[in-house]
C-alpha cells in the first residue's frame, strides 16, 4: 500500500470510516457498523507510519465525540432512506454516490435490491479488499462527473434512488446543477437524497470559519474544500420544471440520546440549515 494512497478528497472517506469504527466500539453505538472495525484495523497498518496529521489522528483515535455522533447519525438516517425506498419499491435500484468505505448495501440489503457503490478509482480499488461484487451488488470506479457510469446503471428499469452523503459540497456549483439535471433527464421519476451546506457559509467571514475547521481542526487537505451549497432547502426546484422537493433532515432532528444538548437547536432555523440533507423527486 503506497504511503499516500488517496487524494485529499478521498481521504474524507477515511475520516468517515474511522468515525463509524469509533461509534461501533462505543458502549451505545448509533450506527453499529461492525464492518468498519475490520477496515480500520487494516488501515492502521499503513496509516500508522504516515506523516500526515489526519492519519496520525485517526490511528490514535483522536476524534471529537460530537463528530463521531454526527457522522453515525447521518449514516443511520441515509440507511433509513434506503429502507423507506425499498419498502415502496422492493426491487428498486440504489446508487450510493461517493460511497467511500461504507458498507450500506450490507446493512440494508432486502434480498432483491440492485445496489451500486460509486467512488473514485483509488477508493474503489481499496474497497475491493473488503467487498466483492455480486449479481445485485456492483462497485463503479469513476468520478460522479464522468457520466459514463450512468450507462451501467441504466440497464435497469428502476425505480432509482440516488444518494450523495457528504459529496455535493465538494463539487463546483455548476457541476452539481448539471449532474442533477442529467439525472433528471436520464432517470425521470428517480429520487435524490443528498447532503448540502448553506451557501451563505461559503462567503465572507463564514468562509474562514469553515476553512479553519477543515484544515486546523480536522486536518483535511486543501483539495477537499467546500465549494457549493444551497440558499434554501427547496432551491433545486428552481433549477428545472419537474424537480419536486419531498422532505429534508438535519442532525438536530434526531432523537438519538448521543446528540446531547445540541437538540435544543432543533427549532432554531439558521442552526438547522447550516449543513443538512434534502430529498427530491426528479420528475
Amino acid at each position: 500500500m503506497p504511503e499516500n494512497p488517496v487524494s485529499d478528497l478521498s481521504a474524507t472517506s477515511f475520516l468517515t470510516l474511522y468515525c463509524h469504527a469509533a461509534d461501533a466500539r462505543s458502549g451505545e453505538p448509533v450506527l453499529n457498523d461492525i464492518k468498519s472495525l475490520e477496515i480500520a484495523a487494516f488501515l492502521d497498518t499503513f496509516l500508522s507510519s504516515s506523516g500526515d496529521p489526519l492519519a496520525r489522528d485517526l490511528v490514535a483515535g483522536r476524534l471529537k465525540g460530537s463528530l463521531v455522533t454526527h457522522i453515525a447519525m447521518r449514516a443511520k438516517r441515509y440507511d433509513e432512506y434506503v429502507r423507506e425506498f425499498l419498502a415502496r419499491y422492493p426491487e428498486g435500484v440504489v446508487v450510493n454516490i461517493g460511497c467511500g468505505l461504507d458498507s450500506r448495501f450490507f446493512r440494508t440489503d432486502n434480498g432483491t435490491v440492485h445496489f451500486y457503490d460509486l467512488d473514485l478509482p483509488e477508493v474503489v480499488s481499496l474497497r475491493h479488499r473488503f467487498f466483492g461484487d455480486t449479481d445485485r451488488y456492483h462497485q463503479i470506479a469513476s468520478s460522479v462527473l464522468e457520466y459514463g457510469w450512468m450507462d451501467a446503471v441504466s440497464v435497469h428499469q428502476g425505480p432509482f434512488l440516488f444518494m450523495a452523503e457528504g459529496v455535493f459540497m465538494y463539487l463546483a456549483p455548476g457541476d452539481v446543477k448539471a449532474l442533477v439535471l442529467e439525472l433528471q433527464k436520464r432517470f425521470p421519476g428517480s429520487e435524490l437524497v443528498c447532503e448540502v451546506v448553506n451557501a451563505g457559509w461559503l462567503e465572507g467571514p463564514f468562509r474562514k470559519i469553515v476553512d479553519f475547521k477543515m484544515r486546523r481542526e480536522l486536518h483535511i487537505g486543501k483539495e477537499a474544500a467546500f465549494r457549493s451549497g444551497l440558499r434554501h432547502t427547496r432551491e433545486m426546484e428552481e433549477w428545472n420544471a419537474g424537480i419536486e422537493f419531498l422532505d429534508d433532515w438535519s442532525y438536530v432532528d434526531s432523537y438519538e440520546k448521543n446528540l446531547g444538548w445540541l437538540r435544543i437547536f432543533r427549532n432554531i432555523r439558521w442552526m438547522r440549515y447550516i449543513q443538512w440533507t434534502v430529498h427530491y423527486r426528479l420528475n
